[in-house]
């Protein structure tokens, strides 16, 4: 068999499969425009982790327990002292009034804050204030550390020290 007999048996195959009764040329039709498709992302946008009282499992473990992470965004935290967490806070100056010691607090929004024992920050609470430091008792936010809070002390010089 050569080629042109198979060519020949092959063009009287599908128009006979397709209903056709004679194998008349056909024009080619004209292309619709296809409608068009919106791309589709590959990543889904905006993705948020629930945890759902697990661990973050992107967090790392090394720093364990020593800051709590910046989950709340500033748009939800509230204005002021109590929005602001124990590690972007630095203690400026104690001041002696008559029964007790006031501290000065720098916040990382530029502000100055004084501040009395039993004011709140966001993760904390001043426990004491001393002529030289601030204890301020920090909520540690670790699901995997032992103890729930601890002692941070604020020291007037503490950014000499740090040099």
């Amino acid at each position: 068999m050569n080629r042109r007999h198979a060519l020949a048996i092959v063009l009287a195959l599908v128009p006979a499969a397709a209903g056709a009764q004679s194998p008349a040329p056909q024009a080619p039709a004209p292309q619709a425009a296809a409608p068009a498709t919106p791309a589709v992302p590959i990543e889904p946008q905006g993705f948020d982790y629930d945890p759902e009282g697990r661990r973050d499992p992107f967090v790392s473990l090394i720093r364990r327990g020593t800051d709590s992470p910046r989950s709340t965004p500033a748009a939800t935290r509230p204005p002021g002292l109590g929005g602001l967490e124990t590690s972007e806070v630095t203690l400026r100056g104690t001041l002696q009034t008559r029964d007790e010691y006031v501290a000065i607090l720098a916040g990382a929004d530029n502000r100055t804050y004084i501040v009395r024992v039993g004011d709140r920050l966001l993760d904390g609470t001043i426990r004491s204030i001393s002529a030289t430091a601030v204890v301020v008792l920090q909520q540690v936010n670790d699901p995997l550390s032992l103890e729930k809070q601890r002692e941070v002390r604020k020291t007037i010089r503490q950014a000499d020290e740090a040099k």
